[in-house]
C-alpha cells in the first residue's frame, strides 16, 4: 500500500511538473521580464550618479536576465560598431558601465531616468519568446531617446526569463 501510495504521489509531481512546463512563457512573463530590464537599467544609472556600486549592480543585470551562464546570447548593442556583438559577459557588462580605451562609454550609466516598452509584438512558443518594437530611454533632462528592438527569451533553470538575443538600434533618420 506504501508503494502504492508512493508511486501516486511520484506520478502527481510529475504531472505537476510537466503542466508548469507545458505552460510555458506567457505574454505576461515577457511584459514583467521588459519592466526588469528597464528598472535596471534605471538602478544602474542612479548609482553611478550616487558613487554607488554600478558595476555590482550591473553584473546583477546581466546574471539575473541574460542567459550567459546557460547558453550562447546574441547581443547587438545600439552604440557599437567596432565590436558589434557581445558574446561574452564581460563584453555586455563593458558596454553596459564602459571600458576606458574602448568604444564603450557606457550605454547604462547615461543618466537614464525611465526606461519604457512599447511592444509591436510578443510571440510565445513553449519555453521560448520573442519581442519586437521601439523602447524609450528618458535621460536626465526629461528627454526620451526612441530605440528599435528585438529581443529573444528562455526559461532560465531557475524558472526567470533569461535573454538570449538582444538587438537594439537608433531608428533609420533619411538624410
Amino acid at each position: 500500500m506504501t508503494l502504492i501510495k508512493s508511486l501516486s504521489t511520484a506520478t502527481i509531481m510529475i504531472a505537476s511538473a510537466s503542466f508548469a512546463l507545458a505552460e510555458g512563457i506567457t505574454e505576461q512573463d515577457v511584459i514583467d521580464a521588459q519592466a526588469a530590464w528597464g528598472q535596471g537599467i534605471v538602478d544602474i544609472a542612479k548609482l553611478h550618479s550616487d558613487g554607488g556600486d554600478f558595476a555590482g549592480r550591473a553584473k546583477e543585470h546581466l546574471d539575473v536576465l541574460y542567459a550567459y551562464d546557460s547558453e550562447k546570447v546574441m547581443f547587438k548593442p545600439t552604440l557599437a560598431s567596432e565590436d558589434q556583438f557581445r558574446e561574452t559577459f564581460d563584453e555586455a557588462l563593458s558596454y553596459f558601465i564602459g571600458t576606458e580605451g574602448s568604444e564603450d562609454k557606457g550605454f547604462a550609466i547615461k543618466g537614464w531616468t525611465k526606461v519604457r516598452f512599447e511592444s509591436n509584438g510578443i510571440f510565445t512558443s513553449g519555453d521560448a519568446a520573442t519581442a519586437m518594437g521601439n523602447y524609450y530611454f528618458t535621460g536626465p533632462d526629461g528627454t526620451e531617446t526612441k530605440v528599435e528592438y528585438s529581443f529573444g527569451y528562455v526559461r532560465g533553470d531557475d524558472g526567470a526569463l533569461k535573454i538570449n538575443l538582444h538587438h537594439s538600434s537608433l531608428p533609420y533618420a533619411p538624410q
